[in-house]
This record gives C-alpha cells, structure tokens and sequence, in this order.
C-alpha cells in the first residue's frame, strides 16, 4: 500500500454522520434495537436474489482476475451460507442486552453511589477482505451493542457489500434506527484516510491476510481489534482414539480450509503414530489434502502416500487451503513447546483419552482457544452462542479469541452524590468510606 492518505471532507462527514447516528443508537432501548434487527433480517431475505446476483458477479470477476482460491472460497455467497448468516442475524436479537448492564454497585458513603455500567464503544471501523458475509455478522453486532460501523469490504466483493448495505440500510430505514449508522466505504484510498479519523472511530477491526492486518496495525493510532496469523494445531496423544482422532484431524483440515480457525500443522506422539498415520493419511488424501512431513513421518508413511519433505517455513506458514504439515513428537512437553513456539495464539487442540494430559496441554498452551477431543473449527462466535462474531483477537488483553458483543461495549462510572466534597474525607478528622456494596439494588 501507499503511503497513509489524509481523510477528505466527504469521507469525514460520513463519519460525523455515523457517529450522530451511534449517539442516538446508544440511548435506544433494547426493543427498538432487536426490531431494527428483526428489520434487518427481514430485508436481507426481501434482497437475497439481488445480493447473490451480486455475488455471482464478483465471483466471476474475481476468477478472470486469477484470485487465490482461499480467498474465493470466502468470497462465495450462496444461498446456504446466505440463509445461515440471516440466521444468525435473529439469533443475535435473541441475546441479553449487552449495554446498561451494571458490573458495579457501591455505597461510598451515606448518599455517595458508585455504578460501573456497560455502554457502546461509539463507532466502529472494520475493514475485511472478500468476506461480504462479515457486512451482516458486524451490522447486526453493531446495532445490538449501540455502536455505528464503518464498512470497507475488498475489492473483489464490492457489488455483494453494496447490496448487503443496502438492503440493510432499507430494514433499518423502517425502524427507529437511523440507517447513517451502517456506511459502506468502496476504494482503496479510502482504507488509509479511515485508518487516520481518530477523532470518529473507536476501534478497527481488520479481516484479512497477515500482511494486510499487520499493516492495519502499524499505520492508525485507533484502538485495533484483531489477529495477523491462524496457525493452529492438532495434537494426536498416544492415548488417543483412533477414531476420534481421525474424524476431528480430518474435520480441522477439510470442513473448511480457507478459515482462519482450520488446522495447519499436526502433531502426533510417536507411539502412536506408525497406527495412526496410514489412516489419517488415507482419510486425509480421499479429501484432496496434501501432506508435508518431517523426516520420522515420511519413513513412515511415504511409501503409501505422496508426503513432501517439511521445513522451518511450513512450521510458520498458514495454508489456508488443502496443505497439512505433520511433525512426530516424542511427548506432551515436546508438543507444547512446538506450540507456542509457532503458534499464533489462535485455536489448539489435543486428542487423548487421558484427562491429566489434556489438563496439562490446556493448562500450558499459550492461545485464546485450547480444546480437548474435539475439532478446532469449533472456534466461532456462532458455535460458541454469540450469534456472531466481528473477528478473532489474539491478543492476552480481553476480549480474546472469537469476539461478540462482549467485545462492542466498554463502561462508565457514575457517582451520584448529594453536595458531597472530597475534604470531609481527608486530614486527621478524615471520615471513613464505607465501601459498602449494594449488588442488584
């Protein structure tokens, strides 16, 4: 990219505009915002023929100009994932309220109150590649938690977020909700000048490849929510079930390879890997999946199947698509410490049957998901019950892994007082707190 753009005065007034309409969104009830969500739904099943016209477009579009097939893959918008993402819409209206919720309630003294309270961040600014079905997850998380958003999709997905914009800018044009809430940016520039209005947004939120978040992060001074890298593993324990083992190998590889949260590298205990590679390899190759091995691997299993030799850089590398690099581990400890070695902090997960093992691993590595006996595809705000997520965070610092509504609200401290001074608290006379919590009262 180039160098940072300044923000123009139509670009600014967009976000004036969006942050007007976030003030407004904050203080409406809970009512209003699940029927502006309701309307939203709505409205994206009235478009659908519209918005996947649109879809095939870009897809087509985007073929003739030689796209990447995992980005294709997140491209596609059919009717399924169309469905599923309005689904997911409704599901978002059925979730408790995130904002007014009081965290904290004090009696500092006699007719001195504190609360701590939930409330919105004010206006979000998320910027993703290819994936037009992020425009419906974010809109309707941002509606929920009172927050505005600023939208800048990919290129190659431009006529599916223009759609999608505009079906859920007419939902929300018959609500109580102002539509200026939800904006849709569309060039390039306009991603630099986004990332310079501090002064309008609170918080981006990048969707994309490495290199772009990691360029997200090191060019605006605004709060950025995200995670450069999905490198996650699957480790196979010598305690493992082979048929476990395998279903949940072969689901973190192939449901979905193009996902952030899809397996890249998997580990397996050397006692049980002379049983266990020949099947995961035949199950993985019947799904297209090409293998890499290490040395102790492919004198295993390269004479059945075709393994590539493995290197530091596969250890590094997020595929996204239908590659796996294997690695034999002689321990536990040897595969926790390859973890969090090339980790990203995203998913991990083992396989066994032994619960002191699992506890260790789940204990010891360094991510925002650990997971025992089950596929890492289950790192989702979906699955998880947010009704959607507006990315994943790998930070330490909350919120972290798949983030929903918890992550769209920040607080407040109210003190409520009657002439109270801070002087009748200090000197040598000073009168005591009584820090007295007050719970639900």
């Amino acid at each position: 990219m180039t160098a940072i753009q300044v923000a123009t005065p139509a670009l600014k007034e967009i976000a004036r505009q969006t942050r007007q309409a976030a003030r407004q969104l904050g203080v409406e009830s809970i009512e209003a915002r699940n029927e502006a969500i309701e309307a939203i739904a709505g409205a994206l099943e009235a478009a659908a023929d519209n918005i996947l016209a649109a879809n095939a477009a870009d897809c087509q579009a985007a073929l003739e100009s030689g796209i990447a097939k995992p980005l294709y893959n997140r491209l596609k918008l059919n009717q399924t994932k169309l469905a599923g993402a309005i689904a997911g819409v409704r599901d978002v209206a059925r979730l408790s309220d995130p904002i007014g919720a009081v965290q904290i309630h004090r009696e500092l003294d006699s007719g001195l109150i504190l609360k701590r309270f939930t409330c919105p961040l004010g206006v979000l600014g998320v910027i993703f590649e290819a994936r037009p079905d992020a425009v419906i997850q974010i809109s309707s998380l941002a509606i929920k938690s009172g927050n505005g958003v600023i939208l800048k999709g990919g290129k190659e997905a431009t006529r599916s977020c223009t759609e999608l914009v505009k079906a859920i800018r007419q939902g929300l044009s018959q609500t109580k909700v102002n539509p200026e809430a939800v904006q849709l940016l569309t060039t390039r520039e306009e991603i630099q000048a986004l990332l310079k209005l501090d002064k309008y947004v609170d918080l981006i939120i990048p969707r994309g490849s490495n290199s772009f978040v990691r360029f997200v992060m090191d060019n605006t001074d605004i709060p950025v929510l995200g995670h450069a890298d999905g490198i996650c593993h699957l480790y196979i324990h010598e305690a493992a079930s082979l048929e476990k083992a395998i279903a949940i190998t072969v689901d973190s590889k192939t449901q979905y390879p193009a996902a952030c949260n899809a397996v890249e590298t998997l580990l397996v205990d050397r006692g049980i890997a002379e049983e266990f590679l020949p099947a995961a390899a035949k199950a993985l190759q019947e799904k297209n999946v090409e293998l890499r091995g290490d040395r102790s691997t492919r004198e295993i299993i390269g004479g059945q199947f075709p393994v590539g030799e493995a290197t530091e850089e596969d250890w590094q590398t997020e595929y996204t698509d239908l590659i796996l690099s294997i690695k034999i581990v002689d321990s536990p400890d040897e595969a926790i410490d390859h973890i969090n070695t090339y980790g990203s902090g995203h998913t991990d997960a083992i396989v066994t049957e032994d619960s002191r093992v699992a506890a260790t691993f789940m204990n010891q590595v360094d991510a925002a998901g650990v997971f025992h006996n089950c596929s890492t595809r289950f790192s989702d705000g979906f699955r998880y019950g947010f009704g959607a997520e507006v990315g994943i965070s790998t930070y330490k610092m909350p919120p972290r892994g798949p983030v929903g509504l918890e992550g769209l609200v920040t607080y407040k401290y109210r003190v409520v007082g009657d002439g109270h001074i801070v002087d009748t608290y200090s000197g040598s006379n000073a009168k005591p707190f009584t820090h007295r919590d007050l719970g639900s009262q």
